[in-house]
């Protein structure tokens, strides 16, 4: 038998000891965050029905669904004309049943129709677990990763969306990021500015383009809109709006003007005034807290999705695209035939945030905090000594090891040291009759003679 090279699936990853504790430094900071808004943790399974998540994501979506084979001989149950027709798109329904799950939305979707006896409304959830997708794996984008979010169905407040602001400003600040700006739009605003023009029935065509105007300027949406399908003047119409400039209160008077006809985008603008109303009365008695929110009208993620706010969040201190966002939906659960409750939720990109502190050096040393303590262990009697010292240091809660099996001082110093381990116990014979045991500082080389009290109460204020 040959031996079989190891190789990881493509647009796959593992992450060592060190970078997973820097992972869940992220995952953990969110999580007090989301409950401390008052949000509980569920978690669905990674394979859903397939007929749960096909027609969800538009053509594009279902051909980056990982389909799971059925087990057994799953030909077996292919009709032969089929078959003899060799084509894959044609027998999937009778050799797949299941799915790995393309994102946390649908399934959470799913979940709230299937629970809805169970689950009290407004019912707030957040999700951090792996989703598939049988993309083309390259730099920041993988077939595996995880998605943060956390989401509220069965209220139509715009409490909801003030309160994610916060949860972004104050989820991210307490990971180190100090500047960060969160854009807000309004899918109704975008609906309005289409009317006025006259082209409503172009508006994805419109929010497309203008969505690109920081990556391709004005003259290269413009002539992308005149592809899509408007003429000049519609387009001289929108320059005032895609330019729109100054401060928020600025913005929001200048589309009041613009958007004066239209009845869709006038409630658009009164929904952002309602929740830059409901941040300021949230932060008033905590200053510290106030974000940088900024009203962009390109903003247009997801819009066939999304119908009322929309965000996104973007870091200033590193070139990154954006690291989190999400909207207001309607009817979110009518897939699964529950009509007309109302969400609205958001993400963090674990991955992209994960990118951003580790370039700006961010991650606090505790955090890769590990073993406190090594003891040494150079033959029989001194590990036999050792073991209820290290009881004694593991009860007072300190991450404690003993070397596994005797061994020279060198090797059991480069174990300390490729550990990153900072202190380590040395027991040899003088140690045991005085019971004086020696501490080395692993970083400065200093050596002392301390009790195990002594240790113990050291290493756990260190």
């Amino acid at each position: 038998m040959s031996n079989i090279k190891p190789s990881l699936a493509k647009g796959t990853r593992d992450f060592s000891p060190q970078e997973m504790v820097k992972r869940n430094f992220i995952f953990d900071t969110v999580k007090t965050v989301f409950r401390k808004y008052g949000y509980a943790e569920i978690q669905t399974p990674s394979m859903e029905n397939l007929s749960t998540l096909t027609g969800k994501y538009g053509d594009e979506g279902d051909k980056l669904i990982f389909k799971i084979l059925n087990s057994g001989d799953y030909l077996s149950k292919v009709k032969p004309d089929l078959l003899a027709q060799a084509n894959s798109n044609s027998i999937i329904s009778s050799i797949s049943e299941k799915a790995l799950r393309y994102d946390l939305t649908v399934p959470f979707a799913r979940y709230v129709v299937m629970h809805q006896n169970d689950i009290s409304l407004p019912f707030k959830r957040f999700q951090v677990q792996p989703v598939w997708r049988a993309d083309r794996p390259q730099k920041g984008r993988y077939r595996e990763f995880y998605q943060c979010d956390v989401d509220v169905v069965g209220s139509d407040s715009l409490l909801n969306e003030a309160e994610f602001i916060l949860i972004y400003q104050e989820a991210l600040s307490n990971l180190g990021l100090k500047d960060f700006t969160i854009k807000i739009n309004n899918r109704k605003i975008l609906s309005g500015i289409a009317e006025v023009i006259g082209k409503p029935e172009l508006i994805i065509d419109m929010t497309v383009a203008i969505d690109k105007l920081d990556k391709i300027g004005l003259d290269g949406v413009t002539k992308e809109l005149i592809e899509r399908g408007f003429t000049p003047e519609d387009i001289e119409k929108l320059k005032p709006v895609i330019l729109l400039e100054g401060s928020n209160e600025q913005k929001l008077a200048s589309l009041k003007t613009v958007l004066a006809t239209s009845a869709t985008g006038l409630t658009g603008i009164s929904e952002i005034e309602a929740v830059f109303e409901y941040v300021k009365a949230l932060i008033k008695a905590e200053a510290s807290l106030k974000p940088d929110v900024e009203l962009d009208i390109t903003l247009a993620r997801g819009l066939n999705y999304y119908t009322g706010c929309i965000f996104e969040v973007k870091t200033n201190e590193a070139a990154m695209g954006s690291i989190g966002g999400g909207g207001r939906y309607d009817d979110l659960t009518g897939m699964f035939g529950l009509k007309g409750l109302t969400g609205v939720g958001v993400s963090f990109g674990a991955d992209r945030i994960y990118d951003v502190l580790q370039e700006l050096n961010l991650f606090p040393d505790s955090v890769a905090a590990g073993t406190k303590v090594l003891i040494s262990n150079f033959d029989k009697e001194a590990e036999l000594y050792a073991l209820p010292i290290l009881q004694a240091l593991r009860s007072a809660n300190v991450s404690a090891e003993l070397y596994p099996s005797s061994a020279k001082l060198k090797k059991q110093m480069s174990y300390a040291d490729d550990k990153h381990i900072p202190f380590v116990i040395l027991i040899g014979s003088d140690e045991m009759q005085t019971g004086q045991l020696t501490l080395k500082n692993m970083h400065s080389g200093e050596q002392q003679k301390l009790s195990v009290d002594e240790i113990v109460i050291l290493l756990k204020t260190d």
